[in-house]
């Protein structure tokens, strides 16, 4: 007998990524309170559960962005389509590769096939994403679509493209276990090698396989990271990409749950080379583009200005150890999940002689939101409440002390300062800790405080903050390091104060934009 299942169902199933078994919960058909919690300048579902995102491509001048989608919280979906010319403005199209029954359509990616390699035409659009055949758990296999009307519908191919042999053959409960992660297929050209790379999760590492025609794939070698308390690879990601010293690097990404041995559970990236058989990594201790709790199923793209140099990302902003509940926007605007903002990444070397991804939020955020109002520096010894007030909005300010031991800015605070979430640099961490702005029937407890390491000797910050109506985003120095959060913030949460303990510290280049209406 089999059942219909979401993908994270598997997840929670086998035990990873989630507190526990959950049954999919019907969305309310109507809004239930008066004020809208919808996002401000968050790309969200016009209804229903958003879950990963799958990388865009560019299309008749606009990103073609397809994301999973359900009409119930974590049920079975499809690829819902939406498109975007800025990365902040989107325009939603419906679905574009629907499911049927016992036949869910799970994470993949898409390409351009621009010279006709599969034989749908040049310019074709070929996606591959994971289906579990005959609706079987360990079946979870890579099916092929296409479309020749610019990525608004796709036909499909009724066979996997890439089968999962250790399905097939699995019998015992660990190569079951085992066959139960084989997903989120990531396709990339190899222009030395003229021929597609396909980058798969496993429950301990990932597998690549090479084709000339995206039909037929044969398996080379996998990456099998030492660490395996590092988690298992979901949502793939591989690319070649230009450094800032000109140099050339191939990338490895993957969304990960390091939660046990408090790692973040948002997106690793290995630096290293790929040889056309394997990616060998120059540390096989990964970095990490994100230290929230939620930037999780992440993807990257080249970006159509400087491809070589510059790509761009977003993540789902949830975590699968709190994912399947409801949330404010379920009873207030009939909805479940957004999308982080863009930003912009570039690779540059470290003065360790390490390369890093920095993060910038994306230049067109700023079409959307006033002009900056500044303020004047303040000296703090202790706390000071700002004379203004926002639901959505950009902070920017930079932060230096001498003798403080703890520094920061506290957002979404209410009228009598009970609730609030917390942003700042205590020793060797910079941290984001919602927990105060926990709403009763929506709380993220345990899950609250989120960090990131630091200079235990740094004596200044630069942050841009990022506040929507239920998320905070981090951007801290350079983009080094960024902190990605939900929060939900209730109505009159709209207060910012600036606290020190220990000693003063001076807050300076104070600037508020305000997004004063939905994109």
């Amino acid at each position: 007998m089999t059942h219909v299942f979401s993908r994270r169902s598997l997840l929670q199933v086998s035990g990873i990524g989630a507190l526990g078994l959950y049954s999919a919960t019907a969305l309310p058909t109507a809004a239930k309170a008066v004020a809208s919690q919808r996002s401000f300048y968050h790309m969200t579902p016009p209804a229903g559960w958003l879950c990963d995102p799958q990388r865009p491509v560019f299309v008749n001048g606009a990103y073609h962005l397809y994301y999973l989608h359900s009409d119930v919280n974590n049920g079975p979906g499809d690829w819902d389509h939406a498109t975007t010319q800025d990365g902040v403005s989107f325009t939603h199209h419906g679905v574009a590769i629907g499911q049927k029954p016992n036949f869910p359509v799970w994470t993949g990616s898409s390409v351009i096939d621009d010279t006709n390699t599969a034989g749908f035409g040049a310019g074709a659009i070929i996606a591959l994403a994971t289906q579990p055949t005959d609706g079987i758990r360990k079946y979870q296999e890579q099916y092929l679509y296409w479309s020749t009307d610019g990525g608004y519908t796709f036909n499909g191919l009724p066979d996997p493209v890439i089968i999962n042999t250790d399905g097939r053959s699995a019998s015992t409960q660990a190569e079951i276990e085992n066959a139960e992660w084989f997903r989120d297929p990531k396709i990339h050209w190899d222009a030395v090698r003229s021929e597609w790379v396909c980058v798969i999760g496993r429950a301990r590492y990932a597998v690549f396989y090479t084709s000339k025609n995206l039909r037929d794939w044969q398996l080379k070698r996998k990456f099998d990271f030492p660490n395996h308390d590092l988690g298992g690879i979901e949502c793939p990601d591989l690319f070649e990409m230009t450094a800032d010293d000109g140099s050339r690097h191939w990338v490895l990404g993957a969304s990960m749950d390091a939660y046990s041995i408090d790692l973040p559970m948002t997106y690793a990236y290995w630096m290293g080379r790929w040889d056309g058989e394997q990616f060998i990594a120059d540390n096989l201790e990964p970095q990490w583009l994100d230290w929230g709790w939620d930037w999780y199923g992440a993807v990257t793209w080249p970006s159509i200005q400087n491809p070589e140099t510059r790509r761009l990302a977003l993540g789902w902003m949830n975590n699968w150890k709190y994912a399947n509940r409801s949330v404010p926007t379920d009873s207030t605007d009939g909805y479940n999940g957004q999308n982080s903002i863009v930003r912009e990444l570039q690779l540059a070397v470290q003065p360790s002689g390490q390369y890093s991804l920095l993060s910038t939020p994306v230049n067109a955020l700023s079409n959307y939101a006033t002009s900056p109002i500044t303020f004047d520096d303040k000296n703090v010894d202790g706390s000071f409440t700002l004379p203004w007030t926002g639901r959505a909005y950009k902070l920017e300010l930079d932060i230096s002390w001498d003798l403080a031991t703890n520094v920061g800015v506290s957002i979404g605070r209410s009228s009598d300062g009970a609730r609030h979430t917390n942003i700042g640099k205590f020793g060797s961490e910079i941290y984001v800790d919602r927990g105060p702005s926990n709403l009763e029937g929506y709380s993220l407890s345990p899950y609250t405080r989120a960090s990131a390491p630091i200079d235990v000797e740094a004596r200044s910050v630069h942050l841009q903050i990022f506040v929507d109506t239920q998320s905070v985003e981090v951007f801290v120095n350079a983009g080094h390091t960024v902190l990605s959060q939900q929060v939900h913030f209730a109505e009159g949460d709209t207060g910012i104060s600036f606290y020190t303990d220990g000693g003063p510290a001076n807050f300076t280049s104070i600037s508020f934009s305000e997004f004063t209406s939905g994109v």
